[in-house]
């Protein structure tokens, strides 16, 4: 049996001020990844309106406490609403992030993006789940990794990498499990040691941090491990190595992740399972509540399920990569 998350806790996950808007602009997708927890494809429509669009626009233009828009997908490159929402984010002063897949900037239509994200000043997020060809094609498909490594010079000849406003890092994901000998994610120092003197030594590739992230039972990770019955194997297993010393740094704390209807969730893997926030009354929220009542902070506590164990196993887990 697993034990339910929150009676693992000794007080309820509250929540802080919010100075994160994580912003998932949809579900389009040049890509189809086996692990992708969005279930993204280029079959996908899901797409953000011009409606929820401005309302975010405005949102972030009248909150000063929002310090970071995290720009995800999809490819949120190819999604309405990522130019405008870039712009307006970078004219009010915040930190913008694009979770970027790499091979979208060698799709029609989308070569401008290198360029673009410079100019913005865009610190770029991108997938590459491992160093080695074999391991990257096996989990995003074929040609996925040579896409990736010509992105990566491509990025690195605008400056990024290099440039302290140029912010280039690069995420980890382990490979699906095939049986029960499940690992945590390796030593995130350690590792990405190995990646930059590879990418160096091999390709000339610069980059600033790699984020190890380890893969929550959500999405197509979940379905994956359904049908190889390992799904409740590998959440007791998360839950073996729950470390409460993590718990402090939880993104889920203190951000707010919206979808492309404007619903808000506690974070992105609560927003793809459907979970959202709620209010000390029982409200669900909407962006449009949020300019309603003049506030982010309507939220006093975070929802959890178990898959909550995943950000909480070993040194942790978040979209910034290891919590300690």
């Amino acid at each position: 049996m697993i034990t339910p998350f929150a009676n693992k806790l000794n007080t309820p996950l509250t929540k802080r001020q919010i100075t994160i808007l994580q912003i998932n602009l949809g579900k389009i997708c040049n890509l189809a990844c086996r692990h992708c927890h969005v279930e993204a494809s280029p079959k996908r429509t899901e797409e953000m309106t011009p409606e929820i669009c401005q309302q975010i626009i405005e949102l972030i233009s009248i909150f000063p406490q929002i310090q970071v828009v995290d720009l995800t997908g999809g490819a949120p490159e190819m999604l309405y609403g990522f130019q405008p929402i870039v712009e307006a984010a970078r004219n009010y002063g915040k930190q913008v992030i694009v979770r970027s897949n790499l091979t979208i900037y060698f799709v029609d239509g989308f070569a401008h993006i290198p360029a673009y994200c410079a100019q913005n000043q865009v610190r770029i997020v991108a997938s590459l789940p491992c160093y080695l060809s074999d391991n990257v094609d096996k989990m995003r498909g074929n040609g996925v990794y040579d896409a990736s490594i010509r992105a990566l010079q491509w990025l690195n000849r605008l400056g990024y990498g290099q440039d302290p406003n140029l912010i280039l890092d690069l995420v980890y994901n382990p490979q699906l499990p095939t049986t029960e000998k499940f690992a945590l994610t390796p030593n995130q120092t350690n590792l990405q040691q190995d990646y930059k003197m590879f990418l160096q030594e091999h390709f000339g590739i610069t980059f600033n941090n790699l984020l190890t992230i380890t893969n929550l039972p959500i999405g197509r990770t979940k379905l994956y491990l359904e049908n190889q019955q390992l799904h409740q194997p590998y959440l007791r297993f998360l839950e073996t190595h729950f470390n409460p010393s993590t718990v402090e740094y939880l993104m889920c704390r203190d951000e707010l992740s919206i979808d492309y209807l404007g619903n808000v969730y506690d974070c992105d893997f609560n927003q793809m399972e459907n979970l959202p926030s709620q209010t000390h009354e029982g409200e669900t929220l909407t962006v449009a509540k949020l300019l309603a009542a003049g506030t982010l902070d309507l939220i006093t506590e975070v929802r959890t399920a178990n898959y909550c164990y995943g950000c909480t196993a070993g040194c942790g887990s978040s979209c910034g990569g290891t919590l300690i």
